[in-house]
């Protein structure tokens, strides 16, 4: 295997795909690339949080052994920019949608500005009806598309900033950071709906996942220029796990951890935390990440939980 293509690609995902199907495009170029003599392309491939097809923006692709990072970057925080067009309740929250109902009350900057407060911080949010969470096993937009009458619980969601940038008669511009699992269709709908009308999404772009922001990112027409120059974009697959400590072990150690084995860190004091154990990050002293480990506290010891293949 390419031993290279283990990594983060931060990819920036065009208008009109789905991420599904920005991913297929993806492996259909790594493979014909780098691995055109296999008949099945010897490398996982995954990402790290869906975009829908009208949006555009950040897309995070972990290839190979990355993979095995993708729950930390999806548990990371977003960044959007959205436009929210008064007027019309749509059955996706979207421009893509049927008209549902429509208002002609148009809310003011001001009132804009009076209701945010409410939208940030901790908030309970309803998924939108046309999404992916599933219903005993089907995704309510099959659901829903099927005639079916959906109901999805609120869950709580985190809302760490949402700003107005623009405000004009029938739509308005905002910026928002936000935790795992929010809805941005689903943020337009309750915002239009608590000013006493109802709106919906007709532009959305992610320009953040984590440390991932447009700025690194590479468009697929690009991406399939550059051709085997797709190292220069990737990203080492411990990238995104900065806010986990690292714990360093000899050659010796790591082949004891790699077999099995525990290691004891009782001359590593500076190892010692609150709790029964804590995750950590696992590298040798020439700095090659091996993989997750569980460092035991009360025993002072660490064991391997997930090794990474990077040979």
């Amino acid at each position: 295997m390419t031993s290279f293509l283990h990594g983060w690609l931060p990819l920036d995902k065009p208008y009109g795909i789905s991420s599904t199907q920005a991913l297929t495009r993806l492996k259909h170029f790594v493979h014909q690339t780098f691995f055109s003599s296999f008949k099945k392309m010897p490398l996982k491939i995954g990402h790290g949080g869906t975009l829908d097809p009208l949006a555009t923006g950040v897309l995070p692709i972990a290839l190979g052994e990355a993979t095995k990072t993708v729950d930390y970057v999806m548990g990371s925080s977003k960044e959007y920019l959205f436009e929210v067009t008064w007027g019309e309740r749509r059955t996706t929250d979207d421009k893509e949608g049927e008209i549902l109902e429509v208002s002609s009350l148009r809310p003011s900057a001001t009132q804009i500005l009076s209701v945010l407060p409410s939208f940030t911080g901790l908030i309970s949010q309803r998924p939108p009806l046309y999404s992916a969470l599933k219903i005993k096993g089907v995704p309510s937009y099959k659901l829903a598309r099927s005639g079916e009458d959906v109901i999805l619980s609120e869950r709580i969601i985190k809302i760490e900033t949402l700003t107005l940038l623009d405000a004009k008669i029938d739509s308005a511009t905002f910026f928002v950071r936000c935790g795992k699992g929010t809805y941005i269709r689903s943020i337009a709908r309750d915002l239009a709906k608590t000013l006493g009308t109802c709106g919906y999404v007709s532009s959305l772009k992610r320009t953040k996942v984590g440390l991932f922001d447009l700025s690194c990112t590479i468009s697929l027409d690009n991406l399939e220029r550059v051709g085997h120059k797709i190292s220069e974009n990737l990203f080492s697959l411990d990238a995104v796990l900065d806010d986990i400590p690292a714990v360093s072990v000899s050659e010796k150690e790591a082949l004891a951890l790699k077999q099995g084995q525990k290691v004891n860190l009782s001359e590593r004091p500076q190892l010692l935390s609150k709790g029964e154990g804590t995750l950590v990050v696992v590298k040798t002293e020439g700095k090659n990440i091996i993989g997750f480990g569980h460092y035991d506290v009360p025993l002072m010891s660490l064991h391997l939980k997930r090794g990474f293949n990077l040979d």
